[in-house]
C-alpha cells in the first residue's frame, strides 16, 4: 500500500508533504516506510519493521490517522480498496 499526503500550499513557501508505503520483507515480515519533507527540497526517510502484516496494517493506519488530524490531505493512494460508498442513489 502507499499513500501520498500533502499541506495546502499557504503561498509563502513549498507544502510539505509524507508518504507512506507498506511492504512485506523477504523474511516474511512487513517494513513500513515514511517518506517527509517539503515539496522539491530535502526529505528524511524512516523504516519501521514489523513481525506480522496485522500490526504493520495497524501502525500504517494510525500514521495516516496522525497526518489527516495535522491538517495533511490526501492526494494519492496506490494498493489499497477505494471507500465504498454507503448510500445507495436514488431512482
Amino acid at each position: 500500500m502507499r499513500l501520498l499526503l500533502q499541506q495546502r500550499p499557504d503561498g509563502r513557501e513549498a507544502p510539505r508533504f509524507v508518504q507512506l508505503m507498506l511492504e512485506p520483507d523477504l523474511l516474511g515480515g512487513w517494513t513500513l516506510v515514511r517518506e517527509t519533507g517539503q515539496i522539491g527540497g530535502r526529505s528524511t526517510v524512516r523504516r519501521e519493521q514489523y513481525l506480522d502484516q496485522a500490526s504493520a496494517t495497524a501502525a500504517f493506519e494510525h500514521a495516516r490517522d496522525l497526518q489527516l488530524k495535522k491538517g495533511f490531505q490526501l492526494m494519492f493512494v496506490q494498493g489499497a480498496e477505494a471507500p465504498r460508498n454507503t448510500t445507495s442513489p436514488k431512482p
